[in-house]
Parts: structure tokens; sequence; C-alpha cells
């Protein structure tokens, strides 16, 4: 089986530090993460001063101050980007960010990123869909708050302009995800059909939805990463600890040991064990030679390495080769 890409959204949980950025980088690689993932905007470009809050990020942060002003302590400038980039290569695990604006997709394309993630939010704009599709990278694209008609757009916008290599991630926006809500079966929707890659970004409580997702053939994992949740910020509450993390990689790890080929044979492991638990003809009580063998004098039991217990009907009414005592298993 394929491995499982596992991406740690660090996002904005760094909360404008490039030391905490650095150390979400250091976690990520610890819990085993494939990729580091950032989010790279400028405020001014991305939100109006006039826009408001998601209800959970009025939650989570000032109730007084609006998206712009949330959202701009979070950004992460050209030389925090750069020193980041390296900081991801020296440690060795693969760093991506989502751009939000086509400024910061050119500025990603300079960095050499070579990969393209596409926020939930940006799957109906088009110059900015028409921009990455140019590029002709590998695309994720999150599909939160979207319709089976909206992804088939962005889609195709993608392609026409250039771009055919796409994976599209199932996801629901709302930090956290109610579990009646998260409805892993679209995943599988998606998958057939635009007969493509389909993976999952996640952002519900806890470990078991992305698991589950990996069972169902999700080929990305995504799910938002934070040293503390109780640290100031918008997403830190929805996001898993590093401890948190870890335990993920390592059941979505075993999950994959344990889908297997498909093919129904005894395991490697389980060889040893076909003469322990599988049965025998045996005689049931002591036997003459000459005599007989019927259900009265025959049955089966434990170990499994005589004759088959499919072969009674083929038993009963032979004659026994020699004397048997209660117990001795049957010879042909």
């Amino acid at each position: 089986m394929k491995k499982t890409l596992i991406i740690a959204e660090a996002g904005v949980n760094h909360n404008g530090s490039l030391e905490i950025a650095k150390q979400l980088v250091d976690k990520a690689k610890e819990a085993g993460a494939d990729i580091v993932k950032f989010q790279t905007f400028k405020a001014e470009k991305l939100v109006s001063k006039y826009a408001g809050k998601a209800e959970y990020q009025k939650q989570t942060t000032d109730a007084c101050e609006n998206q712009y002003n949330m959202i701009k302590k979070l950004e992460l400038d050209l030389n925090m980007h750069k020193e980041l980039i390296e900081y991801c290569k020296l440690k060795e695990i693969n760093c991506l960010s989502s751009p939000f604006d086509i400024d910061s997709i050119k500025l990603l394309t300079k960095f050499g990123i070579d990969i393209i993630k596409i926020p939930s939010g940006e799957i109906t704009n088009l110059p900015y869909l028409k921009e990455i599709g140019k590029l002709k990278k590998r695309v994720i694209l999150s599909t939160g708050m979207s319709t089976l008609g909206e992804i088939e757009k962005a889609l195709n916008i993608l392609i026409v302009n250039g771009t055919n290599d796409v994976v599209v991630l199932h996801c629901n926006t709302e930090y956290p995800t109610p579990m009646k809500d998260v409805n892993l079966r679209a995943m599988r929707t998606i998958k057939e059909a635009f007969k493509i890659e389909v993976g999952y970004s996640d952002h519900t409580l806890g470990i078991e939805v992305p698991i589950a997702a990996v069972v169902m053939g999700a080929s990305i994992i995504e799910k938002h990463f934070t040293l503390d949740k109780r640290m100031a910020g918008p997403d830190h509450r929805a996001s898993l600890e590093p401890h948190e993390f870890k335990a993920m990689v390592n059941a979505i790890r075993n999950i994959e040991k344990a889908l297997g080929n498909g093919i129904k044979k005894p395991s490697d492991s389980e060889l040893p064990n076909i003469n322990v638990v599988r049965k025998s003809i045996v005689a049931k009580c002591n036997i003459k030679k000459g005599e007989t063998l019927s259900k009265s004098n025959i049955t089966v039991k434990r170990p499994g390495n005589g004759i088959s217990p499919m072969r009674w009907d083929e038993m009963i009414g032979k004659a026994a080769k020699r004397d048997y005592l209660a117990d001795e298993m049957i010879e042909i």
C-alpha cells in the first residue's frame, strides 16, 4: 500500500513568531509528519478592514478586533519565509505553505515550493485558480464549504490552465468540526465523480476521524498542529499537540500495515497455528485392526496434522489398518 502523506498544518499557530514556527517544525519532524505546512498572505490583500470573524475565531481571539487585525499579527514576511524554508531543509522535513493571494503564489514559486496547497476559501477565486493552473505544479485542493459542482469548476480551471496533477481533500471548515458534519463518505463521492486522488483535511477534535479516512482511501491527511492548545490564537484549540499528533501518525502507519494487500491466505505469522488449532480425525475409543470406521468409533479433535475432517465421509466405512488407542490419529 502506498504510504499516506501526513501534513502537520502549523498554519498560523506560530503567532507571528519565527522562533515558535521553528519549534513547530522540530515537533512536526519528531512526531513523524512528512510535511509541515504554513500559510502565506498579506492581511491587506486577504481581507478588507470591515471583514468580520468566524464564530470560532470570536471565541478564541480578542472579540473587539476585526478579522484584519487578527490575521495581521499572524503574517510571515519574506525573510521569515526564507529562513523557515531553509530550516525545514536542515531538519529534513518538507515545507509547504498555502498562498491566499496571487502575490503569495509568486512568493512561494520564487522560493521553489513544488506543491501548491489551495485552501478551501479560494476554491471560488477564478483569477487565483488560473494563476496556480499556469504553474503546472502538483496541487492539493481543499474543498471545505463547497459543492460537487464548485469542485468540478475549480478542477476545470486548473486543468484548462495547465495543471493535471491534483489531489482533492474533503474538508469541513468549522473549528472544531462536529462529528455529525464530517461526512467522510463525501470523500468517496469526490473520488468516484472525478476519478481523482483524494485525501482529507481534518478539523475535528481527536485523532479517530483521520484514521478512519485512511481506511477509506485517503492518500493525504492534513491536521492542525500546535505546541500548546492554550496559546492565544484562532486555531490552537482545534489543533493537536505534539504527543497527540505523534499518536495519530503511529496509528495511521499501523493501519497502513493492517490494510494489507487484500489477498486472503494464511499470513506468515499464523502458519504455525494451523496444526495447533485445526483438527484431525482420531479414534474415539480403542479400535481393532480391520474394524469398520464409523461415527461410533472415530471423532474430530486437535491437533490438525493428521487426516483433515473434510475427508470424514471418505473415512466412514473403511477398515482400520491397525489397532488404535483412543485419541490416536487415524491413518489411511
